[in-house]
């Protein structure tokens, strides 16, 4: 059974039944949506979204900001070129199976 990241639960027949019933019995915390006993979507309350939305956009911009820190760029074709000289040689390892006779 997957793993349910949430104290509130809801089927999608209840949901579908009782869609304001369900956000009402929320309040503000996120509630997980099941189908045949296995999640199939979170709802969330609007400001947990956004939230985030603004962690996700902040660790994103941050993340920029450390590549260019980093140092210089290197050109994509370098990098490509790089890539292609590693693994041009490389072929993946396949085992070859006897058939059986029988």
């Amino acid at each position: 059974m997957e793993q349910v990241l949430t104290s509130r639960s809801v089927s999608i027949t209840e949901l579908k039944r009782s869609p304001s019933a369900v956000l009402a019995q929320a309040g503000s915390e996120a509630v997980v949506v099941l189908n045949h006993n296995r999640p199939a979507a979170y709802l969330l309350p609007p400001h947990v979204y956004e939230a985030m939305l603004e962690r996700l956009s902040s660790e994103l911009r941050q993340t920029i900001q450390d590549g260019i820190e980093s140092g210089p760029a290197i050109p994509a074709n370098q990098v490509f070129a790089e890539l292609n000289a590693r693994y041009a040689d490389s072929k993946p390892a396949i085992k070859s199976r006897a058939k059986r006779t029988v």
